[in-house]
């Protein structure tokens, strides 16, 4: 089943609403899961550099292109310039990397990844000082950074070009000095981490969103220690008497609210049968009903997960926090 929900950016592309994510997944894992994934419908697929995968997509997709299964314009293909590049000289070494790996002529959406930047250090994707601290690089420079991912799009290596994890404020910013509009703002985004405010100014400014983490993302939970903080989505007694109650899976629940929200969501799953549910998506509809109880789960920001403490003195970057 294709996904059958899209949204349409600023510059008229139509992205599907539902997304395979794939961090966190080791080679033969993605490798597998890919292929399923597509086998299924999904047709839109995240990935960075920094998730260091862009290799075996590419592969995948090299396969079912050159195969004559898939079409190019059929797929919709998004990557980001890592923090190690963020910067005006990183822009168009990263895509045209991400580019080489993904076996692609050109990204569908590239986005900026962080809004702080991190020093580069031979190829060294999180480079660390004899402390174990990330390495920062505090001059970074969102305008010049912004201006250098719109000659992408003029050179045709990217459609489209948006952020990750930035700010209202970040974004305004970049908005005042920006000639090609910001397509797509990726953040973390799920029932406990509604984002309200932030999606309703996108919203306002004609930005789509993209929700990572829409499951809660356990995997992610425990690489941050915050297993005692921060409930399974999955098992909230909420989510699950809405999934007994229409007959489908807590997963489906949490992803259908996003989607009906007007957000994409990128879940991500290795585990074939889930990938298969998580996609079955579009033939049935949550109700008001469901919505409103689903809506006063909201704990605001104290259920973010990804607050990139994984990132030892990240906190000390000038563009922290976002």
């Amino acid at each position: 089943m294709a996904s059958k929900m899209t949204l349409t950016l600023p510059t008229g592309q139509v992205m599907p609403a539902l997304g395979f994510g794939t961090w966190q997944a080791t080679d033969a894992e993605l490798e597998a899961a890919l292929n399923t994934a597509l086998e299924a419908g999904y047709r839109h697929i995240d990935t960075a550099p920094v998730y260091e995968n862009e290799h075996v997509i590419g592969k995948v997709l090299h396969k079912w292109l050159s195969s004559g299964k898939l079409k190019r314009e059929e797929l919709f293909v998004v990557s980001k310039v890592p923090p190690v590049g963020n910067r005006p000289s990183g822009v168009e070494k990263w895509i045209k990397r991400s580019l080489k790996d993904l076996q692609l002529d050109y990204l569908d959406l590239y986005l900026i990844h962080t809004p702080f930047s991190l020093e580069e250090v031979n190829e060294d994707l999180h480079p660390v000082d004899k402390n174990g601290e990330i390495k920062l690089d505090k001059s970074t420079d969102h305008l010049k950074i912004w201006l250098e991912m719109e000659k992408q799009v003029e050179a045709g290596r990217a459609k489209a070009i948006g952020l990750s994890n930035f700010n209202i404020k970040q974004i305004t910013k970049v908005m005042s000095a920006s000639k090609l509009p910001i397509s797509n703002l990726q953040i973390e985004l799920h029932v406990y981490f509604q984002q309200k405010e932030l999606v309703d100014f996108c919203k306002k400014n004609g930005i789509t969103v993209t929700a990572y983490s829409p499951l809660g993302s356990r995997g992610l939970v425990k690489l941050m220690g915050k297993v005692d903080s921060l409930p399974d989505l999955l098992s909230n007694p909420v989510v699950v008497k809405i999934g007994e109650r229409r007959k489908k899976t807590p997963a489906q629940i949490l992803l259908r609210y996003t989607l009906q929200r007007g957000i994409a969501a990128i879940p991500k799953s290795t585990n074939p049968d889930r990938l298969r549910k998580n996609i079955d998506l579009f033939d049935w509809e949550l109700a008001p009903e469901d919505m409103n109880e689903l809506n006063v789960l909201d704990q605001g920001a104290s259920a973010r997960v990804c607050d990139f403490g994984f990132f030892k003195g990240i906190e000390k970057h000038p563009e922290f926090p976002f």
